[in-house]
C-alpha cells in the first residue's frame, strides 16, 4: 500500500556503491532526518554521504501525513511536570524553531513542495480539562497557542487548542529538493558499523563521524535504544469527494481521528497501535466507517501505514550515540511527529559536530535516564518484551494449521512445529518461522498490511518472510 506522496512524486534514482571510500561523515538512512543532517554538514564544508539501504524517502517519510507543527499531543504540560520549565521549554523551541527553519529553506533553496501555513488544533469531544492544561503550559513556554470551539470538523468539539503559524507539504517533494545536492548511495544497507568505517555488501566507507538516522537503530550495543523505546503503527486514508478543511487536527481522546488536506484529498488518520498487536486487524476499516459516516459521497483513493518509535519518557535521543562512540551520533524516537524533530534533529547534530553549541540540545540528550517520566512506559515494554520471548522460546502454538481459513495468518502447529502461516484467498500455504532474527522474540500476524510484527522492537516482514524494516537486518529463516 502506497501513500498518496508516491503516486504524485518520482524521485530521480541514485546509483549504489561500488567500492570503498572516505568521507568526513557518513550518515545512514536517507530520510528527512538524514538528508537534512547531510544537508546543513556539507553547506559547511564536510564531504558527507548517504547510504540508504533501499530508497530515499522509502521508510517512514514517504507514509508520513507531513504535518509541521510544535503542536505534539499533550505533551508541554507533561513536560514541565517530569522535567521542569528550562528542558521543557528547550523542546518547544526546538520545534517552532523547526517551523521557520523549513520555511526559510523552502524560500532559500527554490524548493516547490507545495508548502502552506496552516493553523494546527488538538480537539477533543469530551472533557476538555487536559486541553485547558496543555495550553497554560503551552502559553507558559512561548508557543503560539490559544482555545477556541470554532474548527471545520464535521462534528461539534467539547474544546480545541490552536497553534498559529504552523504547516503542511508534500514530503516527497521537499526531500526530492533538498536531496538534489547530496551524494546518496540507494540500495546499500549498511551492515555492521566497526569505529569509523561502516560495512556494505558493495564496499566500505570510512568516515570521521558516522550519523544513525535509520529511524531505528541496528547496533544494539552500546546505546540499548532497543530497550528504551518500542514501535507503533497508525493508519491512514486519502478521501476524494470531502468537504474541505482548513487546518490541521489531531485528537485526544480513545480511537479519535486525525484530518489534514493535501490538495484536493483529505487525510483521515487514525488506529494506533502497538506494532505486533494487530492480530484481529479492522483498522482501515474503522476509517472506512468514519469516512462514511462524515462524508457518505466520499471516495478513497489512497490507504496505507506508518511506523513510529517511541521513546520509554516520550522525548526523542537526538546527539552522540553513547559515551565509548564519541564518533556516532543518532536521531531517532520521533514519534508521530517527525518532521519538524528531523529539522530539530539535523541542527543539533550539525551543530554537535562542528563543535557549536545549541541551546536546545540538553532535553533530547542519548545519555539520559529519566526514571520517573519513563517508568510506566518502561515497565509496560519490560512485560511485552518477556511475554513475548516466554512465548517464542517455551510457547505452543494455539491452533492446527489446518484450520486456518484463507486469507488469515497466525502462529500454529504444523508437523509437530511451531509455524507462522499465512493461507491466501486462494489456498496457498506461506510458511514462516516465528522468531525474529533481531533478538529471537515471537512474531505476531497483522491482519491488516499481511505482514509478521515483532511486538518487542517493531521490526517488519511480509507473508514470505522478506525483511521491510528493523531493527532487524535479516528475513525470518523457513
Amino acid at each position: 500500500m502506497r501513500s498518496i506522496w508516491w503516486e504524485e512524486v518520482e524521485l530521480p534514482p541514485r546509483g549504489s556503491l561500488s567500492g570503498d571510500l572516505r568521507a568526513d561523515a557518513a550518515v545512514i538512512g536517507g530520510g528527512f532526518a538524514g538528508c537534512l543532517t547531510a544537508y546543513l554538514l556539507q553547506r559547511e564544508g564536510l564531504r558527507t554521504v548517504v547510504l540508504e539501504a533501499d530508497r530515499l524517502g522509502s521508510g517512514q517519510t514517504g507514509g508520513t501525513t507531513a504535518k509541521i507543527t510544535s503542536q505534539h499531543g499533550l505533551i508541554y504540560d507533561r513536560l514541565i511536570t517530569q522535567l521542569g520549565p528550562a528542558l521543557a521549554g528547550q523542546y518547544a523551541r526546538a520545534n517552532q524553531r523547526a517551523v521557520e527553519q523549513y520555511k526559510a529553506l523552502v524560500e532559500t533553496e527554490g524548493i516547490d513542495c507545495d508548502l502552506q501555513e496552516q493553523p494546527a488544533y488538538l480537539y477533543t469531544t469530551q472533557s476538555p480539562t487536559a486541553l485547558q492544561r496543555e495550553w497554560s503550559a503551552a502559553v507558559q513556554l512561548g508557543l503560539p497557542a490559544r482555545l477556541t470551539t470554532a474548527t471545520d470538523l464535521p462534528f461539534p468539539v467539547a474544546e480545541a487548542l490552536r497553534f498559529e503559524k504552523q504547516a503542511q507539504f508534500h514530503p516527497l517533494k521537499f526531500l526530492r529538493g533538498v536531496a538534489r545536492g547530496l551524494t546518496v548511495y540507494e540500495r546499500t544497507p549498511v551492515l555492521r558499523v566497526e569505529g569509523n568505517t561502516l560495512i556494505t555488501d558493495r564496499g566500505r566507507v570510512s568516515a570521521g563521524k558516522v550519523i544513525f538516522a535509520c529511524h531505528f537503530p541496528f547496533v544494539n550495543f552500546p546505546g540499548l535504544y532497543f530497550a528504551r523505546m518500542h514501535q507503533a503503527r497508525s493508519y491512514v486514508l486519502a478521501l476524494e469527494h470531502t468537504r474541505r478543511l482548513e487546518g490541521m487536527y489531531y485528537g485526544i481522546d480513545p480511537d479519535a481521528l486525525s484530518f489534514r488536506m493535501a490538495g484536493d484529498a483529505l487525510l483521515l488518520g487514525g488506529g494506533e497501535h502497538r506494532t505486533g498487536d494487530n492480530a484481529a486487524g479492522g483498522r482501515y476499516d474503522r476509517l472506512r466507517r468514519a469516512a462514511r459516516r462524515y462524508w457518505p459521497d466520499s471516495r478513497e483513493t489512497a490507504a496505507w501505514s506508518a511506523q513510529d518509535c517511541v521513546p520509554q519518557d516520550g522525548v526523542p535521543f537526538i546527539g552522540q550515540f553513547a559515551a565509548s562512540r564519541p564518533d556516532w551520533y543518532v536521531a531517532t524516537g520521533f514519534q508521530k511527529w517527525g518532521m519538524t524533530t528531523s529539522m530539530a534533529a539535523a541542527h543539533i547534530l550539525a551543530d554537535a559536530i562542528l563543535g557549536r553549541a545549541n541551546d536546545c540540545a540538553a532535553v533530547f540528550s542519548p545519555h539520559r535516564f529519566r526514571l520517573r517520566a519513563s517508568l510506566g512506559t518502561l515497565a509496560q515494554d519490560m512485560s511485552v518484551t518477556a511475554r513475548s520471548l516466554v512465548r517464542s522460546y517455551f510457547g505452543a502454538a494455539k491452533d492446527p494449521a489446518g484450520e486456518m481459513p484463507p486469507g488469515w495468518g497466525g502462529v500454529v502447529e504444523l508437523n509437530g512445529q511451531k509455524a507462522g502461516l499465512y493461507r491466501d484467498k486462494e489456498g496457498q500455504d506461506h510458511v514462516v518461522g516465528v522468531r525474529c532474527p533481531h533478538l529471537g522474540c515471537q512474531l505476531t500476524w497483522n491482519a491488516d498490511e499481511r505482514t509478521w510484527d515483532c511486538p518487542c522492537h517493531g521490526s517488519r516482514f511480509d507473508h514470505t518472510g522478506a525483511l521491510l524494516s528493523g531493527p532487524a537486518q535479516k528475513d525470518i529463516r523457513p
